[in-house]
């Protein structure tokens, strides 16, 4: 499914959230080297820049009302990029940015092919504005794109939800606000929370998601660095403990690129400003080596 031309996007939205600092994230991920892994792994590379955001500084007050019409501009400027890279036959790789990006990126990308959308994150991003204490866009996101929240949000690019649930797993899930557990449990979307990956191992787990999506033509993982454990990736503006091991991590992404089915990818939440030496980059670029075909034999 991989096309042998990678295009990178940066969407360097500092919108979503509070932290600042992530909006320099599609940089430290360029800068930790993933044209250069990208390219080893026989594959051209395409870079588009990023899209422009205005950022935290722009803002009065910073309330939602303030943010929504500027995450909304990004995101349909995502989306547009996004599309454009899967008509124009390439493998698009999105550079966040905070979370709220992917609304925009797998809006795009799931416009043209029917798409299962693999969501690896410690958050379940399943808020709404009517239950979210804190009303930052990027834990509304996944909610979003299965159509619940701002009219705003949920019809860029086309009208309504981009996905149905049944093509849509979160894995990794630590924690979750107590009205946004109830919203996900009757959301009808695959969940395969911490313990479920504890009790049962992520083998057993990955087995069960790739089946839970066979019916879909193409995949997108939207990767939250936030979704490793902290000591695995310090720099994100969101950390818990108790997250994925690195190998845990890395099995995900060979799991996915053994379906031969990778139509695109999101990477969230890195933040410099947080980070130890870019060790979190430096992680997100050597996953995305082991996405793409990178193995240990």
């Amino acid at each position: 499914m991989k096309s042998k031309t990678v295009r990178i996007i940066g969407i360097p939205i500092d919108l979503g959230q509070n932290h600042r600092g992530v909006d320099m994230g599609p940089s430290a991920v360029r800068y930790a080297g993933l044209h250069t892994t990208l390219r080893k792994l026989g594959y051209q590379t395409e870079d588009r820049g990023d899209i422009n955001v205005p950022g935290h500084y722009t803002l009065n007050a910073g309330t939602f009302s303030e943010r929504l019409p500027l995450i909304r501009a990004a995101c349909e400027q995502a989306y547009q990029e996004a599309y454009r890279a899967i008509v124009e036959h390439t493998t698009p790789i999105f550079l966040g940015g905070d979370h709220s990006a992917a609304i925009g990126s797998i809006g795009g990308v799931s416009a043209a092919h029917s798409t299962g959308l693999i969501w690896v994150d410690a958050h379940g991003d399943f808020n709404t504005p009517e239950i979210s204490e804190s009303c930052n866009v990027h834990g509304m996101a996944l909610a979003i794109v299965l159509g619940m929240g701002p009219p705003e949000l949920v019809n860029v690019g086309r009208t309504g939800a981009k996905l149905p649930p049944e093509n849509v797993v979160l894995m990794g899930v630590r924690d979750l606000d107590r009205l946004e557990k109830e919203r996900i449990r009757d959301s009808g979307i695959t969940v395969y929370t911490m313990r479920d990956i504890d009790e049962v191992g992520m083998h057993t787990v990955l087995t069960q998601a790739v089946a839970a999506l066979s019916h879909c033509a193409r995949l997108h993982l939207s990767l939250d660095m936030d979704c490793l454990d902290p000591h695995e990736a310090p720099g994100v503006g969101t950390p818990v403990p108790g997250g994925l091991t690195y190998r845990e991590a890395q099995l995900i992404m060979e799991t996915i690129c053994d379906t031969g089915r990778l139509g695109s990818m999101d990477i969230m939440e890195t933040n410099p400003i947080l980070d130890v030496a870019n060790r979190t980059a430096q992680t997100a670029v050597s996953l995305t080596g082991s996405l793409f075909g990178k193995s240990i034999l």
